[in-house]
């Protein structure tokens, strides 16, 4: 079987509040995921959405797969670079904030 993947690198959420996302989409129809992303309400999921349409366009255009016969056949967030801020504290000191990014993959298959 033919497998497409997307990667979207940087993307600007944690890792954590990204995987809540992707595992309720993993393993579905390509439709179906689409539907659960719009509906669903957390900010990562304009990302993933993203990504996700991507690997369909990959895959319909590239290697002409079925759109109808496409789903999420692996799909993970790993970690990436991590920002590190400065936020002023009392007596003139400041701590360390760490904004953490993540690294979205997807791979579509046909079934």
């Amino acid at each position: 079987m033919v497998e497409v993947k997307a990667i979207s690198k940087q993307v600007r959420s944690t890792p954590r509040k990204a995987r809540l996302v992707v595992d309720m989409i993993r393993g579905k129809n390509v439709n179906e995921a689409f539907g659960i992303l719009k509906f669903t309400n957390k900010a990562v999921c304009e990302d993933v959405e993203k990504v996700l349409k991507s690997a369909v366009a990959n895959a319909v255009n590239n290697n002409k797969l079925d759109i109808n016969k496409l789903f999420v056949k692996e799909i993970y967030v790993g970690d990436a670079m991590r920002m590190r801020r400065m936020m002023p504290r009392a007596k003139g000191s400041g701590d360390i904030v760490t904004k953490r990014l993540c690294n979205i993959t997807v791979v579509v298959s046909e079934r």
